[in-house]
C-alpha cells in the first residue's frame, strides 16, 4: 500500500465512522420510541386487568408478549397456582407481600397447630397465632410498607440451613422468597381433589412402528449401520452435513444415535452459554433440511434445546411433510463412556432382547422416557375396578404438584458443618432406588384432609393417612438440640429449588409426601413439630407394580449377564443395557411428572416471532426461540405417581430397614457430623460402616472409599472429583 491508498483508506473510514454514528443515533431515537411504546403498553395492560374477566393469555397475545411478561406487569392475572411465584426486594428496601399461608377451618380467633402424634410421646398441641389474611389491592402499598419496616433482615446460612423465622414466614433469602402453593377453600379447593372430565390413562390399541436406527461416532465419522461400519466425511459437522453423509451411506435412516464427539459443542467458546452454543447448532441452516412438525402418532415436533442432550428432529425442505430423522445423544440411556457404535448397537440389541421376554410388542423409541411410558401402557389392567384405566388428575392438582413435588435431594455440607479436611470420603449408592419404590401408587381422586379433620383423627388415624399414598402442607419446626440433617425440604429462590433446615428451631412451611412426614415424626433420634395445614390421601393402589416388576426382571437378566458371559466386550454392552433399562425406569417416572411442555423453533430475522417465545439466540438469518405450551391433555400425565417414588426415596436415603438381616440403613444411623453430601440417590460420607449388599434394588452399595485427609468439597465439581477418586481407589482394591 503507498501513501496515497493510505490517505483514501482513511478518508473511506471517516466516512463509515460518519455512518457509523448516524447508525447509532439513529438506534437510540429507536430505544427511546421503542421505550416509549413499552410504557404505553405496560399501561394499557393495566387498564385491561382491572376488568374482572380479564385473561393473560388474551392479553398476552393481544400485546405480543409472554404470559410472564404480563403477569410481572399486572400480577393479580397470575394464572398459575396462589403463591407459586418468586418476588423481590426492590433497591429502596420496600417488600412486596407474598400470598399468605392458607388458613385452615378453625374459628379466626385463634388456630390450632396439630402437632402429628403417631407416637406416644408426640408433644402436645399449640396454640399460635392465625395467618395473616390476604391484603385487598388497595391495601397492597400499605401492607407492603409494613412487611419492609417489620420484616427481620435476611442473613447468610450455611448451605442447606434454613434461617430461622415465624411459623407464617415464608422462605427468604438474600431478599428473595418463594411461597409454596397452597389449596384454597371452597368450590376452588374442591378442584383440587378431582380428576380431569374424560381424560383416563388406557391401554393402546396399535403397536409402535420402530425406526430405523445407527450410530454414529461423531468424533471419528464412524458409523454402524446394520451389521456393517463405515467411516463418513462429516464435514463441519452441521446438522445438515451429518444427516447427507448417513442417508447417502445409509438411506431410510430415521434415528441417528451420537455415541462421541458431542457435535452441539463445536464452537461453544463463541456463545455466552452451553445452552446457546446447542441451540445455534440445532438451528444451523441447511438447504437439503428444515425443521420437523411431527408426523402419526408421534406428535413430536421441533427441538430439543439440552446443554448436554439436545434432541434435533428434521424433515427434508423439499418434503417437510415427509419422514422425519433424529439426531439424539446415546447418554440419554447410558455413559458410553468410550464405547464405540458397535458396542452400542450390541446394548440396544440386548436391550431389546431383554424386554422382548417380558413385552412381546416391544419398541424402543427415541429415549428412555418414551418408552418406559409406551411400555407402562402395555400393563395397564384388562380386568378388576381399573379396567377402564386410570383416570388422570385435574390441572390444578397437577400443576400443584409440579409446584410442590420435589425430586431427588441434592445437597452439600461445607464447613463448619464438616471439618475443613476430611478424615476420608465413602460413597454408598442406593442400587437401582427408585425400582424399590414403585409397589404403592394412589390411584383415583384423591381425598382431602383438612387441618380440623386431620387433628379430629385419633393417632392411629393419623398414622395411617399419613402412610397411605398422600401429600401434606406442613409446617415444621426443627426440635431444639438437634444435630443431624435435614429431614423435610424447604423452598429456596429458583424454580423447584430445595434446601434441608436442620437448624434447631427453624420454622418453615413446605409440602412434603406423607412417608417423609411420618420418618420427621417418628425417627429414633428426636421427632420434629409437625403441624398440618392440609392434605390430599390417595386410594392406594398398584398401577406402577407389574410394569417395574417386568423391568427389575430384566434389569436382573442383563446383570447377571454383564458378569457371567464369556466375552468381555459382550459383557461391556450387558452392562450399558442394564443401564439403559435403570434409565427406563428412572425417566419413565419422571415423565410421569408430566411438566409443562417446552417447544422450540426458528423464524428469519425481520419476522414476528410467535407469542409468548423466550430467544435462545439469533444470527444474521434467523432467531431460535423456545416457549411453555403449558400442560397438555396427557391421558397418561400421573405426577401423584411420580411425586410418592420421588418421596419414598428421599425417606429411604434417610432411613431403611432391611429386612432379611434387621438392620437400619440411611444417613440417619450416620454420625451427624460425618454426612458430607447426598446426591439423588447416593450418600458421601466420611464414615466407613459395613451395611448387608444382595444386589437388590434399594440397597446401599459401597462404590468408593479415598482415605484421607481430604479437603472438604465446596461445590459439586470438587465434590465429583474426590469421588472419582474415591472410586479409582477403591476398584484398585483399596480401603475394602
Amino acid at each position: 500500500m503507498d501513501r496515497k491508498a493510505y490517505t483514501a483508506k482513511l478518508a473511506a473510514l471517516r466516512e463509515l465512522r460518519a455512518e457509523i454514528g448516524a447508525a447509532e443515533k439513529a438506534v437510540a431515537d429507536a430505544q427511546r420510541a421503542l421505550g416509549r411504546l413499552g410504557q404505553e403498553r405496560g399501561r394499557r395492560v393495566m387498564e385491561l386487568a382491572a376488568y374482572e374477566g380479564a385473561k393473560a393469555d388474551a392479553i398476552a397475545k393481544a400485546g405480543g408478549l409472554s404470559v410472564g411478561d404480563v403477569v410481572r406487569i399486572a400480577p393479580l392475572l397470575d394464572p398459575t397456582p396462589p403463591g407459586a411465584r418468586v418476588v423481590r426486594a426492590d433497591d429502596r428496601g420496600a417488600a412486596a407481600v407474598p400470598a399468605p399461608a392458607p388458613p385452615d377451618q378453625t374459628p379466626p380467633a385463634v388456630e390450632t397447630a396439630v402437632a402429628v402424634a403417631p407416637a406416644p410421646t408426640r408433644p402436645a398441641a399449640a396454640v399460635e397465632q392465625p395467618p395473616v389474611p390476604a391484603p385487598d389491592a388497595a391495601a397492597a402499598p400499605a401492607a407492603a410498607a409494613v412487611a419492609a419496616a417489620t420484616a427481620p433482615a435476611a442473613r447468610e446460612t450455611e448451605p442447606g440451613v434454613q434461617a430461622d423465622s415465624s411459623a407464617a414466614a415464608p422462605v427468604v433469602v438474600q431478599g428473595q422468597v418463594r411461597v409454596l402453593p397452597h389449596i384454597p377453600q371452597g368450590p376452588a379447593g374442591d378442584r383440587f381433589a378431582a380428576v380431569t372430565s374424560g381424560l383416563v390413562s388406557t391401554r393402546p390399541n396399535f403397536v409402535q412402528q420402530p425406526r430405523v436406527t445407527v450410530f454414529l461416532d461423531a468424533a471419528t465419522g464412524d458409523l454402524v449401520a446394520r451389521e456393517y461400519t463405515l467411516r463418513l466425511d462429516l464435514g463441519a459437522k452441521s446438522p445438515g452435513e451429518i444427516l447427507d453423509a448417513v442417508l447417502a451411506a445409509a438411506p431410510g435412516t430415521e434415528r441417528v444415535y451420537v455415541t462421541a464427539g458431542a457435535p452441539w459443542h463445536e464452537g461453544a467458546e463463541r456463545y455466552s452459554t452451553l445452552k446457546d452454543a446447542v441451540a445455534a447448532w440445532l438451528h444451523t441452516p441447511s438447504q437439503r433440511w428444515t425443521t420437523a412438525t411431527g408426523r402419526g402418532r408421534d406428535k413430536l415436533a421441533g427441538h430439543f434445546v439440552h446443554q448436554r442432550q439436545p434432541v434435533g428432529r428434521y424433515a427434508p425442505a423439499a418434503a417437510p411433510d415427509g419422514a422425519m430423522v433424529e439426531i439424539r445423544w446415546v447418554g440419554e440411556w447410558f455413559d458410553a463412556d468410550g464405547a464405540d457404535p458397535a458396542l452400542c448397537r450390541d446394548a440396544f440389541r440386548l436391550l431389546w432382547q431383554a424386554l422382548r421376554r417380558h413385552w412381546d410388542d416391544v419398541v424402543l423409541m427415541g429415549s428412555p422416557s418414551q418408552t418406559g411410558r409406551d411400555l407402562w401402557t402395555r400393563t395397564i389392567p384388562t380386568k378388576g375396578k381399573w379396567a377402564g384405566g386410570y383416570p388422570v388428575m385435574s390441572e390444578e392438582l397437577r400443576a400443584l404438584l409440579h409446584a410442590t413435588g420435589g425430586q431427588g435431594r441434592s445437597e452439600l455440607m461445607v464447613p463448619p458443618r464438616v471439618p475443613e479436611r476430611l478424615p476420608g470420603l465413602v460413597e454408598f449408592d442406593a442400587t437401582f432406588a427408585y425400582g424399590k419404590q414403585t409397589w404403592k401408587s394412589g390411584v383415583g381422586a384423591p381425598r382431602r384432609v383438612t387441618a380440623r379433620a386431620f387433628a379430629a383423627m385419633d393417632e392411629g388415624a393419623q398414622a395411617k393417612a399419613l402412610m397411605a399414598c398422600s401429600h401434606w402442607h406442613v409446617r415444621v419446626t426443627v426440635p431444639a438440640g438437634w444435630e443431624h440433617v435435614g429431614l423435610l425440604p424447604a423452598p429456596v429462590p429458583g424454580e423447584r429449588a430445595w434446601e434441608y433446615p436442620a437448624t434447631g428451631g427453624a420454622t418453615f412451611t413446605t409440602w412434603a409426601g406423607g412417608a417423609e412426614v411420618h420418618l420427621a415424626l417418628t425417627n429414633h433420634l428426636m421427632p420434629w413439630r409437625i403441624e398440618v395445614l392440609d392434605g390430599l390421601v390417595w386410594e392406594d393402589g398398584k398401577p406402577l407394580d407389574d410394569w417395574a416388576k417386568r423391568l427389575k426382571a430384566a434389569w436382573a437378566d442383563l446383570t447377571n449377564l454383564s458378569t457371567l458371559h464369556g466375552d468381555e466386550r459382550q459383557r461391556t454392552a450387558a452392562y450399558l443395557a442394564s443401564r439403559a433399562v435403570r434409565s427406563i425406569l428412572l425417566f419413565g417416572i419422571g415423565g410421569f411428572a408430566q411438566r409443562p411442555r417446552t417447544v422450540g423453533g426458528s423464524t428469519p430475522v425481520g419476522e414476528p416471532l410467535p407469542a409468548g417465545v423466550e430467544i435462545l439466540g439469533q444470527d444474521d438469518r434467523l432467531v431460535t426461540w423456545q416457549r411453555s405450551t403449558g400442560f397438555s391433555r396427557d391421558p397418561n400425565a400421573h405426577p401423584e405417581w411420580a411425586a410418592r417414588v420421588w418421596s419414598g426415596a428421599r425417606t429411604a436415603l434417610l432411613s431403611m430397614r432391611m429386612r432379611e438381616d434387621d438392620v437400619m440403613v440411611g444417613a440417619l444411623h450416620l454420625p451427624p457430623a460425618s454426612i458430607v453430601a447426598f446426591r439423588t440417590d447416593a450418600i458421601y460420607t466420611t464414615a466407613d460402616v459395613t451395611w448387608p449388599y444382595h444386589g437388590q434394588p434399594g440397597e446401599f452399595l459401597k462404590k468408593g472409599h479415598l482415605p484421607g485427609p481430604v479437603p472438604a468439597p465446596a461445590t459439586l465439581d470438587e465434590l465429583l472429583a474426590l469421588r472419582d477418586l474415591g472410586r479409582a481407589h477403591f476398584a484398585r482394591g483399596g480401603e475394602r
